[in-house]
């Protein structure tokens, strides 16, 4: 299975690339700041979406949106949940929202800072930001296959 992951979209311009990769994935994962429900309605046009709330969204994605979920797919389990807290400690506090549950993966944003590191038998990974031209290093997304039982991904940069 083929996976899209976003996050921190921010209600703005999604590059025309990267729409057009969404097109050829099984799934979308957004990971939360997306901030309209234009932009979710526009991606689920692409794929199947998963999409949590992240601390921007508005009242309404708030209301549509839980903020974490776990899902299966293929026989793996992924969490999703968007992050809080500074940039430079969010992957702790991703951690602490997952301890002692049974995961494979989690996905998540907020910092827009792209990050992919297997931490205890766990990938961790934030796919940047597609469209953050200021607190981003670059903008990024990520694509994640899942099969056989393992996981590969990538952040692509945009």
């Amino acid at each position: 299975m083929r996976l899209g992951i976003l996050s921190d979209t921010h209600n703005q311009p999604i590059p025309s690339e990267v729409l057009e990769e969404l097109r050829h994935v099984d799934l979308i994962i957004h990971a939360g700041d997306i901030c309209d429900e234009a932009t979710l309605s526009r991606l689920q046009s692409l794929a199947k979406v998963c999409a949590v709330c992240g601390n921007m969204d508005d009242g309404r994605l708030r209301q549509k949106l839980s903020e974490t979920q776990v899902i299966q797919v293929e026989n793996m389990t992924v969490g999703v949940f968007h992050g809080v807290g500074p940039a430079s400690r969010v992957v702790e506090f991703v951690r602490e929202k997952f301890a002692g549950q049974k995961v494979d993966a989690v996905i998540f944003g907020h910092s827009h800072q792209p990050f992919q590191e297997k931490i205890d038998g766990i990938l961790y990974f934030n796919p940047g930001s597609p469209n953050d031209h200021v607190c981003a290093p670059y903008c990024s997304y990520g694509i994640m296959e899942i099969h056989d039982g393992k996981i590969e991904a990538r952040i692509v940069k945009c």
